[in-house]
């Protein structure tokens, strides 16, 4: 949906989203950090490299993309789709630096997830920007992929809330079952990023700029941002703080299905 050729008739109704996608990741590279790595769902979890290249075709479109502008013709390693739309996105905001990737598993575990996030930072010297591709559920009516289920609004709005507020608990607490059940694509890259975020040991803040259902599956677009190094939150878009503004209403402190006030 995020690539324009692939959405089809659907490409306009998605712009809000694609603009969201790609005010996030010119966020991102402002940040001026080392290297950027992309993290998504993949048939295994696997490191890749900026050779590593994937096509669309099997999607509809006759593309070829890699992750590192300075990789070659031939990658070492097919890119899963979550791979392939991170690099699109970087490709479309004209990212120059050295990139990395990082597939992981849909069905990996908790404990799994925390062991790769710990990894991806492990260097203290290297400033590491994360691209972390992921759908909610695909369950939210009765078009979606995986019809209607009760418990996908909910668990939706779990993760908005936990995307908006850079709660790595809340994240890390998403059951694999239940995710797996509700056809959501994102629970292990999350739960990555979660353990990745913590490993800093400084609080983060969030901003969730999109959430919606298109077509009875579950987007997000949220930053998170570290405090500048003098410890204090920073200010301004240029800072890592970008805009925040949410498309589904979650509800507030101290109201029916918010947190306690």
């Amino acid at each position: 949906m995020i690539v324009p050729e692939l959405a089809a008739s659907a490409a306009g109704e998605l712009d809000d989203l694609r603009s969201a996608c790609v005010d996030a990741v010119g966020r991102l590279l402002a940040t001026g950090p080392d290297v950027v790595v992309v993290v998504g769902a993949g048939e295994r979890t696997l490191r890749h490299g900026p050779d590593d290249r994937g096509s669309l075709r099997p999607y509809g479109l006759d593309r070829v993309l890699r992750l590192g502008p300075d990789g070659t013709r031939t990658g070492r390693a097919e890119l899963p789709l979550s791979l392939l739309v991170g690099a699109w996105l970087l490709g479309r905001a004209g990212a120059a630096g050295p990139h990395r990737g990082q597939s992981v598993g849909t069905d990996t575990p908790v404990d799994e997830c925390r062991r790769i996030g710990a990894e991806l930072v492990e260097d203290p010297a290297e400033r590491v920007g994360l691209l972390v591709m992921g759908d909610g559920s695909a369950c939210r009516g009765e078009r979606s992929p995986g019809y209607d289920d009760p418990r996908a609004r909910p668990y939706d709005d779990r993760v908005a809330a936990a995307l908006r507020d850079a709660d790595r608990s809340a994240l890390l607490g998403l059951e694999p079952e239940l995710s797996t059940r509700l056809l959501v694509a994102g629970r292990a890259p999350w739960q990555v990023l979660a353990e990745a975020a913590a490993r800093s040991g400084a609080p983060w803040r969030g901003d969730l700029t999109y959430y919606a259902a298109p077509y009875g599956v579950s987007y997000f677009v949220a930053t998170w941002t570290p405090p500048r190094p003098d410890g204090s939150p920073g200010s301004g878009e240029r800072e890592r703080l970008p805009r925040s503004g949410e498309r589904e209403r979650l509800p507030r402190s101290g109201e029916p299905g918010g947190e306690p006030a």
